[in-house]
Order: structure tokens, then C-alpha cells, then sequence
């Protein structure tokens, strides 16, 4: 009994926790393969990084490293914006875009270096606004 309260327990916690990431999304008349380079040319001109892409699945991710960012924390190395971007055609011939912004607090503990997320900066948040808005019109 004590392990079905504690699921019900852990489930409402999970429920209750507000998002940290910046989800948004949007489609285009644009074929996949054009906004999916719309989106990677966007992403280097925000300021971010590729850390990975798929061709195939039409995916990129990038990280941007926040320099203002200060922690009176002495394990505190720095924080890093990541746009996560999926591309896809939709069922009625348009194509989807989604952009998902995230901000993680880097840490240098043991084990080594250490993310951890935070809630969505206001610098990721504009990031994928402006994405958003430069592709889905392309």
C-alpha cells in the first residue's frame, strides 16, 4: 500500500511542476528541407552552436553559453541556452516547426561537470520567438 501512495505521490508532484522548458511551434508552407535550413542558418546567426543534426529526421540542437550569467555559487562554471528544433511535414501538405528552449546551469561538482535545468531564460525565450517567426514565414 505504501508503494501505491507514493506513486500517486511522485505522479501529483510531476503534475503540479510548472515546465522549465520554452516550447513553441508553428507551421509553414515552406517544404521541410527549406525551413529545416532556414532554421540551422538561424540558429548560427543567434549565436549558437551545433552540438548535433539529423538530415534525415530534419532535427538540430544548438547551445549558446550565457556570459552574464553569475551564481554566487563556488561549484557555479556557467549557464547554456539549447534550442532544440524538429522539423516535419504535416498530413495536409504544410510543413510543422517546433522549437523547444532550454536553459541549464552548469556545475562543477565529483563527478565532473554537472547540468542542471533551470526554468527557460528570457534570452531563450526571445531565441525561439525570433526563430520561430524568421522560418515559419519562409
Amino acid at each position: 500500500m505504501l508503494d501505491r501512495r507514493s506513486l500517486v505521490g511522485v505522479l501529483f508532484l510531476f503534475a503540479c511542476a510548472k515546465p522549465f522548458a520554452a516550447p513553441v511551434s508553428s507551421s509553414t508552407a515552406a517544404p521541410p528541407d527549406q525551413t529545416f535550413q532556414c532554421a540551422m542558418k538561424q540558429m548560427d546567426a543567434l549565436g549558437y552552436k551545433r552540438s548535433s543534426y539529423d538530415t534525415d529526421e530534419l532535427r538540430v540542437n544548438g547551445s549558446k553559453i550565457d556570459p552574464n550569467a553569475h551564481r554566487a555559487d563556488t561549484q557555479f562554471r556557467r549557464v547554456l541556452n539549447k534550442l532544440e528544433v524538429d522539423v516535419g511535414p504535416q498530413p495536409d501538405g504544410k510543413t510543422s516547426l517546433q522549437v523547444v528552449g532550454h536553459t541549464f546551469a552548469e556545475y562543477t561538482t565529483q563527478r565532473g561537470p554537472t547540468e542542471v535545468e533551470e526554468k527557460a531564460s528570457e534570452q531563450v525565450r526571445s531565441d525561439t520567438q525570433q526563430l520561430l517567426k524568421r522560418c515559419a514565414s519562409s
